[in-house]
């Protein structure tokens, strides 16, 4: 094992999306991730195969039954060798599984307890269901998401699940871990996706109340509006990205798309965007995506093609950045982001749901002895 987090312990209770992400990313910098399964799987919506389950790449896996005493006192004793603690549920189903901070911090008082959610702990929605959408939804983001004169469009679930609350979940963890080193107490971290988006709508709360972010959605500087901050179609009905802000980089792009002797309206007059936007594509129409690539690519032009999942694994850039890996024949981003002298790496597939049950068990101080009494008792299992 190797990464900056090699010998830290962090128990994930099984769940979907940002938290196994964020498990992810803490694997992949070294931690030894311990997912807990119960016995009983209830319905996650998608049954991934172990080698496609890419967010519990690296971890292992235990299954535990945790509708007995004794299986919680056995992931309590799990829990009190563990720098910190992943869970996923609604506010409050920790606490009547007996799992909740209270239990598990006098188990371990050091113990940094990650709570992800999308509403948050406490508040009118709190005990609501949710997904990503219904988050970004409330926290303003998908309002500003959206042509002119359509309705806002759907994301990708990046901003809430992954963005907004993975990230900001580990960022606590990590965050709370160095304090604990210091202080030898636990906290609890309560990431809330509603919480975590308005945190990523800082800059465009700055823009709009300062005057900069004036027309509604897509009218605006970042949102589409701007035709030199924008996506166009190419002759081969593929689409480039063009984004020069800055005025050089902007004269730049226009010379090299040949049109700097023509009169065109000034960069950042909105009165004159229709017209500027209309010439912009008449241009880019004229040639394929791959001769937009020869002339632009590489230049202060801030131009990139638009590419499709798997072509960017195939991009020069991707390649000589080493950006994605192959496991198990599938391919996946590598981690990010990167480290000079104890760099993160992919351990391996997702396991099997409870296959690394004893090995962990063992690995984690329990006798031999222990371990083969929870088998025998059907608390414990491998599968």
């Amino acid at each position: 094992m190797s990464g900056p987090l090699r010998g830290f312990k962090i128990i994930e209770m099984a769940g979907m999306g940002p938290g196994p992400f964020c498990g992810m990313l803490l694997a992949d910098m070294g931690a030894d991730v311990v997912r807990v399964e119960r016995l009983t799987v209830s319905d996650r919506g998608i049954d991934f195969p172990p080698k496609f389950d890419l967010l519990n790449r690296g971890k292992r896996s235990v299954a535990i039954d945790l509708k007995t005493e004794e299986g919680k006192a056995a992931l309590l004793n799990l829990i009190g060798q563990a720098d910190a603690l992943i869970e996923g549920f609604r506010p409050g189903v920790m606490e009547r599984l007996g799992l909740g901070p209270d239990e598990c911090q006098i188990q371990n008082p050091n113990l940094v307890y990650g709570r992800i959610t999308g509403w948050g702990q406490e508040g009118p929605l709190a005990q609501a269901a949710g997904h990503d959408l219904n988050y970004i939804a409330l926290s303003g983001a998908v309002h500003s998401i959206g042509p002119v004169d359509g309705k806002p469009i759907v994301p990708l679930n990046l901003i809430g699940d992954f963005g907004g609350g993975a990230l900001y979940l580990a960022m606590g963890i990590l965050a709370a871990i160095l304090e604990a080193q210091k202080s030898g107490k636990g906290q609890v971290v309560d990431a809330a996706m509603v919480d975590g988006v308005a945190s990523l709508m800082t800059m465009q709360y700055a823009l709009k109340q300062m005057g900069a972010w004036k027309g509604p959605r897509g009218h605006n500087l970042l949102d589409g509006g701007a035709p030199f901050y924008d996506v166009y179609e190419t002759s081969d009905g593929k689409h480039i990205s063009v984004a020069p802000v800055e005025r050089r980089f902007y004269e730049e792009l226009i010379e090299r798309i040949g049109l700097s002797d023509m009169p065109l309206p000034k960069q950042n007059d909105p009165k004159g965007w229709s017209e500027l936007r209309e010439r912009l594509s008449e241009t880019f129409k004229k040639r394929t995506r791959t001769e937009w690539c020869e002339l632009l690519e590489g230049s202060d032009a801030c131009f990139a093609p638009v590419l499709d999942m798997m072509e960017v694994t195939q991009h020069p850039h991707s390649i000589e950045r080493r950006v994605y890996t192959e496991i198990e024949g599938v391919v996946q981003p590598n981690p990010a982001p990167r480290f000079s002298r104890t760099p993160s790496e992919v351990k391996h597939a997702a396991p099997v749901m409870g296959a690394d049950t004893r090995p962990v068990f063992l690995d984690w101080g329990f006798s031999a002895s222990t371990v083969d009494d929870l088998e025998s008792k059907g608390l414990i299992a491998g599968t």
